[in-house]
């Protein structure tokens, strides 16, 4: 893990998101940047700056009524022979780009802004960059922060820069994953009557998922889509063998009104007739999504910062984490969620600065 050259903080965005890009930083790797986010940080001045493992943590103390927290992952998805970036006519191409160091580069242009001796924003401030969101949740640097260090994320309003194109994205789904089990019995393929294909009997699975009737639900005018999917079929043992097992791995993207216990007991219901036939149903991961709370006035003063309707957030963010405390939280950032973790993943350079000057905006003025 080789150095990173320091960061300047008061360079334009896209100059900074370019630094961030050619700064490797895979899930597992991020220490050589969160060194040089810390040291950015704490070079300003005016922040209360603490490390939690890889993840950066700084904030004013300057006795506002009112705190936001402004919260990125620093990791991304493995390399796809696209760092150093690369700029090409309006767009910034590059591993990261989109997912999320064009909204890291955001945040820490507000720091530069706001967490120098004699800034006055309207709200005290807490800036979180964290590392290992891309990976399994156990290794989230959000998750450890939330509990090493639980009042750091405390605010009246969350926002995290996740890809959102330049647009409010509220609350989040919820996601569950359960592994469906098929019984069966083995025998020779030549006498195949002698047993029972596991791999035919999961075909009613697959047509009670082809004929499901996925639910939309509105929340504070946000229209959530709900989905039912098998993403994984496994079965079979040999090409002469009747296989006598079969697993179907099914997500359940679900509206955040759910909790995890109603998700689970909605997943259970839909292939009651399975179950009662001898198929088990075993859940292997379940995190609730998060309300938008948009009618909160911290939540409900940033949407109109930015001047556009909100829309519901269609994956699950770490704005649930934020939820879960109770804590109001919003995703915005100036990604293109289309293109995270593809090969030609690119940020528009157009929507770098509306994002900053929005946010801007929004912490330079009062509550109301």
């Amino acid at each position: 893990m080789s150095a990173v050259p320091p960061l300047d903080l008061h360079a334009d965005v896209l100059t900074l998101t370019r630094a961030l890009v050619d700064a490797p930083s895979v899930s597992g790797d991020e220490g050589a940047l969160a060194d040089a986010v810390e040291a950015a940080l704490r070079a300003l001045g005016g922040l209360e700056v603490e490390r939690v493992g890889d993840s950066v943590l700084a904030r004013t103390n300057l006795g506002r009524p009112s705190r936001v927290v402004l919260a990125g992952h620093l990791d991304t998805v493995p390399i796809a022979d696209n760092v150093p970036s690369r700029l090409d006519g309006d767009r910034l191409h590059g591993c990261g780009t989109s997912d999320m160091k064009s909204g890291d580069a955001v945040i820490l242009r507000l720091a530069a802004r706001f967490g120098v001796p004699g800034a006055e924003p309207a709200h005290d401030l807490t800036f979180v960059l964290y590392d290992n969101e891309e990976v399994e949740a156990v290794r989230n640097g959000l998750g450890r922060v939330a509990r090493e260090r639980r009042g750091w994320l405390y605010g009246d309003l969350a926002i995290l820069l996740e890809p959102t194109d330049g647009e409010i994205e509220g609350g989040c789904q919820g996601t569950l994953r359960a592994v469906l089990e098929v019984p069966g019995r083995r025998a020779h393929s030549a006498r195949s009557w002698l047993g029972v294909n596991a791999v035919h009997g999961a075909a009613p699975i697959l047509g009670t998922l082809a004929a499901y009737d996925a639910r939309q639900v509105e929340i504070d005018g946000c229209l959530f889509r709900e989905g039912l999917n098998a993403v994984r079929i496994e079965g079979g043992v040999a090409g002469n063998v009747v296989p006598d097992e079969c697993r179907v791995t099914v997500n359940f993207r679900y509206a955040p009104d759910r909790d995890a216990d109603a998700a689970e007991a909605h997943v259970r219901e839909v292939f009651a007739d399975a179950l009662a036939a001898g198929v088990t149903l075993t859940v292997v991961d379940n995190a609730a999504g998060a309300l938008p709370g948009l009618a909160e006035p911290a939540a409900a003063a940033f949407v109109a910062a930015v001047g556009r309707p909100p829309r519901a957030k269609l994956g699950w963010t770490d704005v649930a984490r934020f939820a879960a405390f109770g804590i109001p939280a919003v995703n915005y950032g100036p990604g293109d969620p289309q293109l995270a973790h593809t090969r030609e993943e690119s940020v528009l350079v157009e929507r770098l600065q509306p994002a900053e000057d929005a946010l801007v905006a929004y912490l330079s003025a009062p509550p109301a």
